[in-house]
C-alpha cells in the first residue's frame, strides 16, 4: 500500500497524530467545559469555541507566510508544536472553586490566553506540514516523469489516495482521544464520592447565580440529580456548597485532560525531529528554481505565467468559497451536535465520548472510499465533483436530522430543559442519532477534506505552496468562525428540528453552486496536470 506512495508519508502522518489527539480532546470538551466551568450560556460558550477554532486555522495563513518567508518550514513547524504545549500546560492547572485564590473571571481570561496560544502554535504546524506533504508529491512526479508518461501518469494518480492515507492516519490520535476527559472526570468524582451527570452542571449553576429565578420543577431537578450522583462526597444539607463542589470537582477532571495532549504534542515532536531529514522543504528549493525559471522568460511568457497563476488561485478561491459552508455545517459536532448529545441522547454514555465515532468512520471509510475512486467508475470524478457530492451527503445528514427530531417532536432546547426529568428522560434519543448523524458527516469529510487539501497542492503556484495550505485553513477558520451559528440556534429556536433545517438548506445551496463551477474547475486542474 505504501510502496507506491513517497517514503515520508507516513511519518508526516504520524508527526502529526499528536496534533489531532490534542484538537479531539477539545472538540469533544470544549464548549462543554466552558459551560460547566464558567457557567456561561451555551450560546455564549459555542462564541469562544467557535473563535477558537477560527484561530486554529486562520493562523495557518500567517504561519505560511513565516515559513514562505524564512524559507524554513520544518523550523516553523517545531515551533509550533512547542507553543501548543505551552498552551496545554497553562489549560492543564485546574483554578478557581477553591483550588486557587484566583478569581473565575480572571481564571476564565487565562483560559482564552491559553487557547489563543494553542491556535498560533497551530497555525505555525498545521498547514506548513500539509505543504511539506504536497511538495513529497511534487518530487514523487519529478521523478516518474523522468521514467516516462505512463509512469508520470501513475504518480499523478497518487496525490489523492496519498491526501487521504495521510488524513486517515492523523484521525488514529482521535480515536483515543474523546475517552480521555470523561474516564478521567469520572475518575475524579469517583475519588471524591460522586457520580456524573451531564446536566448537573447547568443547574449547580443557576443556582448558584440566583436561586430565586429556578422554577419549582428546576429546583426538583437539582435535589434529584444531587441525591443520585452522591456517594458520600456531598453535604446536601448546605446546597450551595454542594453545587460549588460538585462543579469543582467535575471540573477538575478536564483539566487534567490537557496532560495528555501535552504528552501527545511531545511524542509527536519526537517523531517529527528524528525524521525530518528525510522530509523536502518546499520553498527553498522551489522559490529559488521559479526565479531562474523568470529571467529566461520572454514578455509575453511572462504574461502567460501571470494569467496562469490568476486562473489557478481563481478556482482555489471559488472551491475555498464553498467549503466555507461545509466546515460551518461539519464542526457542529462540536457545538449544536455536542449539545444534543448533553441533553437529548441517554447520558449513559458522556457526551464527549461520541466525538470518537468520526474518526473512527475516517479510519473504517478511507480505504473503502479510496478504492471506490481507483474503480473505472469511480475514476470518472475530478476532485471538485467529489467536494460537490460531499456537499450533498452533509446536506443528507441534516435532513436526517431534522425528520427524526420531527418525528420525535422535540421542543426548543430551553423548553425542553425546564420540563421535569421524568419527561425529559422519556424523551431521550438513543446513541443511534448521532451514529448516523457522524456516518453521514464523516464521508461528507473524506470527499472534501483531504480532496481539498490534494485539489490545493495541484494547483497552488509552487512558489507560495505554504501560503496556499494557508489560505485553505484559513477558509476552515472562517467556517469555523460561522459555528456559532449552531449555538444560537439550538439555543434560541422554538422546535429543535428548525435548527438542523437551517444546515441543511445551506449546505444543498452550497452543492448546487459547486455543481454550476463544475466544469470551470475541471478545466483549470486539467491544466495543471
Amino acid at each position: 500500500m505504501f510502496k507506491s506512495h513517497p517514503k515520508g508519508l507516513v511519518a508526516a502522518a504520524l508527526s502529526n497524530m499528536g496534533e489531532r489527539f490534542g484538537y479531539y480532546i477539545m472538540n469533544a470538551v470544549l464548549t462543554l467545559f466552558i459551560c460547566s466551568k464558567f457557567g456561561l450560556s451555551d450560546g455564549t460558550a459555542t462564541i469562544i469555541y467557535s473563535c477558537f477554532y477560527f484561530g486554529i486555522y486562520i493562523m495557518a495563513l500567517p504561519g505560511g507566510i513565516i515559513a514562505d518567508k524564512l524559507q524554513n518550514f520544518k523550523g516553523t513547524i517545531i515551533a509550533g508544536l512547542l507553543t501548543m504545549v505551552l498552551g496545554y500546560i497553562i489549560l492543564s492547572i485546574p483554578a478557581g472553586y477553591g483550588a486557587m485564590d484566583i478569581s473565575m473571571t480572571t481564571v476564565l481570561v487565562i483560559t482564552c490566553v491559553a487557547l489563543l496560544i494553542i491556535a498560533f502554535g497551530n497555525g505555525l504546524f498545521k498547514g506548513n506540514l500539509q505543504a511539506i506533504v504536497g511538495q513529497m508529491y511534487d518530487n514523487f512526479e519529478a521523478e516518474a516523469a523522468k521514467k516516462g508518461p505512463e509512469e508520470l501518469e501513475k504518480a499523478k494518480s497518487k496525490r489523492d489516495p496519498g491526501f487521504q492515507i495521510f488524513y486517515m492516519f492523523i484521525n488514529v490520535g482521535g480515536l483515543i482521544a474523546p475517552f480521555v476527559a470523561p474516564l478521567l472526570r469520572s475518575w475524579w468524582l469517583g475519588v471524591k464520592g460522586m457520580g456524573y451527570e451531564s446536566t448537573l452542571p447547568k443547574l449547580c449553576h443557576m443556582y448558584l447565580n440566583n436561586p430565586s429565578e429556578m422554577t419549582a420543577d428546576q429546583v426538583n431537578n437539582l435535589s434529584t440529580l444531587m441525591n443520585q450522583v452522591n456517594q458520600g462526597g456531598l453535604d446536601l444539607t448546605d446546597m450551595g456548597a454542594a453545587c460549588s463542589s460538585y462543579l469543582e470537582v467535575f471540573n477538575t477532571g478536564v483539566h487534567y485532560s490537557f496532560i495528555a495532549s501535552i504528552a501527545a504534542m511531545l511524542i509527536s515532536l519526537t517523531i517529527f525531529l528524528c525524521t525530518k531529514k528525510g522530509m523536502p522543504n518546499p520553498v527553498k528549493k522551489v522559490a529559488a528554481a521559479v526565479e531562474e525559471k523568470q529571467e529566461e522568460l520572454t514578455p509575453e511568457q511572462k504574461a502567460a505565467a501571470i494569467k496562469d497563476v490568476k486562473q489557478r488561485m481563481a478556482g482555489l478561491y471559488a472551491v475555498l468559497g464553498v467549503c466555507v459552508f461545509f466546515w460551518m455545517s461539519f464542526h457542529q459536532n462540536g457545538v449544536s451536535l455536542s449539545l444534543f448529545a448533553r441533553d437529548f441522547v441517554h447520558n449513559t454514555i458522556p457526551p464527549e465520548i461520541f466525538q470518537c465515532i468520526n474518526p473512527f468512520f475516517v479510519v473504517v471509510l478511507t480505504f473503502p472510499i479510496m478504492w471506490i475512486f481507483s474503480t473505472k467508475w469511480g475514476r470518472k470524478f475530478s476532485t471538485p465533483s467529489k467536494i460537490a457530492m460531499g456537499m450533498g451527503i452533509t446536506a443528507l445528514a441534516y435532513i436526517f436530522l431534522v425528520v427524526f427530531s420531527i418525528a420525535m417532536g422535540y421542543p426548543g432546547s430551553q423548553e425542553y430543559l425546564a420540563l421535569p426529568i421524568e419527561q425529559q428522560a422519556d424523551m431521550k434519543a438513543g446513541p443511534m442519532v448521532l451514529i448516523v448523524t457522524y456516518f453521514c458527516l464523516t464521508v461528507a469529510e473524506l470527499f472534501i477534506s483531504p480532496l481539498g487539501i490534494s485539489f490545493v497542492s495541484k494547483i497552488a503556484p509552487k512558489h507560495i505552496q505554504g501560503i496556499c495550505q494557508g489560505l485553505w485553513l484559513g477558509a476552515t477558520g472562517i467556517g469555523n468562525a460561522l459555528i456559532l451559528l449552531g449555538g444560537q440556534l439550538y439555543e434560541k429556536m422554538p422546535s429543535l428540528w428548525m435548527c438542523w433545517a437551517v444546515f441543511m438548506v445551506i449546505c444543498l445551496i452550497a452543492m448546487g453552486i459547486m455543481l454550476g463551477m463544475l466544469k470551470w474547475l475541471e478545466r483549470i486542474t486539467a491544466q495543471q496536470q
